[in-house]
Parts: structure tokens; sequence; C-alpha cells
């Protein structure tokens, strides 16, 4: 009886090891996911170049930053113009804008979004936290 309770003990021990070791991948990196996705919250403001009235100054406001396909859209409040159709790259944990659509840089990583990105003579600034 002895041998069977060790037994049972040691099948035990390996299948809790087991399930923690197929639960939980280390190759699971946050910037494959749709981790970044969601409402942030911050200062964001707007410059067109070409148009001085359309401006709004630096204020408290929200991103919300959405994927389709594989790019990525960011709707701004407080009257803003939206950023569509950025396409990112991913650098250690954090997506980084590529591409020739705009210049600047948009990062984004688990809980903080930055923007300062220039795109057809209108510019965009954000400095959020996620909501």
């Amino acid at each position: 009886m002895k041998k069977l309770i060790q037994t049972l003990g040691l099948g035990m021990l390996i299948f809790t090891v087991f399930v923690g070791f197929t639960a939980c991948s280390k190759d699971d990196d946050p910037a494959d996911n749709d981790l970044f996705i969601g409402k942030y919250e911050g200062t964001i403001s707007f410059d067109d170049l070409n148009n001085n009235d359309n401006d709004v100054a630096a204020a408290e406001g929200t991103v919300t930053v959405t994927k389709a396909g594989d790019t990525y859209n960011f709707a701004f409040g407080n009257g803003i113009p939206n950023l569509n159709g950025v396409d990112f790259e991913k650098k250690d944990n954090v997506l980084i804008n590529i591409g020739s659509a705009g210049t600047g840089v948009i990062r984004i990583d688990a809980g903080k979004l930055t923007i300062g990105y220039t795109k057809d003579g209108k510019a965009w600034t954000a400095n959020c936290n996620r909501k």
C-alpha cells in the first residue's frame, strides 16, 4: 500500500510539472498579441501645418487603439482627426511604427502610448497611459 501511495504521489507530481510547462510559454511575446489595443488617457494635441484653424492645443484626452489586419488605427478625442493605417515592427515587447507614410515615432508598450508623428502636413502628439 505504501508503494502505491508513493507511485501515485510521483505520478501527480509529474502531471503537475507537465501541465505547468505546457500552460506557460516563454515564446508568448506580448507584441504578438492584441495587448496594445485599448484606450489610453493623457495629453494629446494636433497641428494642421496647412490650416491653423484646425489645430487642437495640448490638453487631457483619450486615444483608442484598434487593429485592422496588420495595421493600427488611432482614434483621438478632443476633435482631433484619426490616424489610420500605421504599420508597426516588434522590438523587445514594444511596437514601433515603420513605413514611409509619415515621419516621427509612435511607440506602444503594455501600459504607455507615445506619439510624435507627422503625415500629409498634419502632426499628432500623445503622451498617454493605458486607462
